[in-house]
């Protein structure tokens, strides 16, 4: 029953599906909390739920493709941002069918999460992914009140640009990004720009760079600095039903 994937794919989706490799730690989380008997096999990444007993197909970016094709799975989840084009082409190709998901912004990955769970994978929609919708939708109305410099990375430093699905989190908890208008993505910016640019805070997340109190606050003094859950600012899944509120209060410095 071939079906089309975020990015417009035609896959061939099993009418009925029971075995199922997860490229994406957000998506992994997802099928497991969904139908864990469905999990075949994760990336080393996927780190939730605890104790997840599946085997560990290699990293989102260098994932074992020959073992994947061994296990032949009815499907392969997939990122667009995560994962690499030619791995997925060589998945197709050995005749593995591919489901790629895209996603920017919250109302994306609501919707795409209900269509991979249900039309990839073979579910119904799963409770939690209601509860994230409502949690979402009581939370603080979008509007930006405090300019953020957020960092995923240092040495060299680099931010959340434009089109980011984390920045669009944080625009509904009103913070606004200084570099939203950035051309790139994930731009490289000088530390010494990034103090200039009028920001009023330093959003740190703890991934994909593990900033800490004591390594990433020290680079903007003077500055506010909001220690946040990597985990709730930019994985699409369960978590997304409590991020509202663990953000919220991280955010409060």
């Amino acid at each position: 029953m071939p079906a089309h994937d975020d990015l417009g794919e035609l896959v061939a989706v099993p009418a009925a599906v029971a075995s199922v490799v997860s490229l994406v730690p957000s998506l992994t989380e997802a099928v497991a909390a969904s139908d864990a008997t469905l999990l075949t096999a994760a990336t080393r990444y996927c780190s939730h739920p605890a104790g997840l007993a599946v085997e560990r197909v290699g990293g989102t970016k260098n994932p074992d493709v020959t073992r994947i094709i061994e296990l032949a799975p009815d499907i392969v989840l997939a990122n667009e941002e995560e994962n690499r084009a030619p791995d997925l082409a060589e998945l197709r190709a050995a005749g593995v069918a591919v489901w790629v998901t895209r996603i920017r912004t919250l109302p994306e990955a609501l919707a795409s999460l209900e269509r991979m769970l249900t039309i990839a994978c073979r579910l119904r929609k799963p409770g939690w992914l209601g509860v994230a919708g409502r949690a979402w939708a009581e939370s603080v109305p979008r509007g930006a009140t405090r300019q953020a410099i957020i960092p995923i990375w240092r040495r060299p430093w680099m931010v959340l640009g434009s089109d980011t699905f984390a920045g669009d989190v944080l625009a509904r908890l009103g913070i606004g990004n200084v570099c939203a208008g950035h051309a790139e993505r994930y731009p490289r910016i000088d530390l010494a720009e990034l103090r200039d640019s009028g920001a009023e805070l330093v959003v740190l997340p703890d991934e994909p760079y593990r900033f800490t109190r004591d390594d990433g606050p020290e680079a903007f003094p003077g500055l506010p600095a909001a220690l946040v859950s990597g985990r709730h600012l930019t994985w699409y899944g369960p978590s997304l039903a409590e991020a509202p509120a663990v953000l919220a209060g991280q955010l409060r410095t």
